[in-house]
């Protein structure tokens, strides 16, 4: 769990140059990762998705892509990367602090969080308000970073802690930006851990889908119908 302050801060500073960075990282699987759940979120047919923690647009634009009947709106409490998002075509921005949405109760067929709940103060908390928002019946969708397991998961720890942050801060001309990445995703609950906290802050069906060997995750759950 994350000091907000701290990551308001950083994402401020590198909101110019974000989304080239993640591209550059990740080699463009981030890309692939959010086809992926825009074709799940398109397969729920929703009428409303508030996207959290959109940052620069990414995931809100690809939704609004798959989902064009669908009203999506895309919040975040960084207004620098907010403002890419609006400039880049996401329809409705909102600055908006994830623990605390001026949302009513009830009022969103599908949420999503794409790499934001690991950034968040509390993650259960986090989780509980996405909870309030939701119309019963209603999804959720967490994609975040984890760790892969097996052979795999010695050189990509090596790649998160010592080549990322070098990457990273000479494309954003930040070299702290990305300095608390590698641990952030040590932290975070994967697997059963997650989808356990998940239907412990008050959803049902939580699975867990890996991709690209576990280096990212997708978690998707419901909000019981009564």
């Amino acid at each position: 769990m994350q000091d907000p302050n701290f990551v308001r801060k950083a994402f401020s500073k590198i909101a110019d140059r974000y989304v080239l960075t993640n591209h550059v990282l990740s080699m463009g699987t981030d890309i692939l990762w959010r086809k992926k759940v825009g074709r799940i979120v398109k397969a729920w047919q929703p009428k409303s998705v508030l996207d959290v923690a959109t940052g620069t647009g990414d995931l809100a634009l690809e939704i609004q892509d798959r989902c064009p009947d669908a009203e999506v709106t895309g919040s975040d409490f960084c207004a620098e990367m907010l403002a890419h998002a609006t400039s880049r075509g996401v329809a409705k921005t909102l600055v908006a602090d994830a623990l605390d949405m001026p949302f009513d109760d009830n009022s969103f067929d599908v949420l999503t969080v794409a790499f934001g709940l690991r950034n968040m103060a509390s993650y259960p908390d986090a989780l509980k308000e996405m909870q309030r928002v939701i119309k019963p019946g209603g999804h959720l969708l967490v994609l975040d970073f984890s760790l892969p397991t097996g052979i795999l998961r010695g050189p990509y720890r090596w790649y998160l802690n010592k080549v990322l942050p070098k990457i990273a801060g000479l494309l954003t001309g930040e070299m702290g930006a990305y300095d608390y990445l590698a641990g952030s995703i040590e932290q975070f609950p994967s697997g059963k851990d997650m989808t356990d906290m998940i239907e412990a802050n008050g959803f049902a069906d939580a699975e867990w889908l890996p991709l690209s060997f576990g280096v990212a995750s997708v978690y998707t759950a419901e909000k019981p119908a009564k």
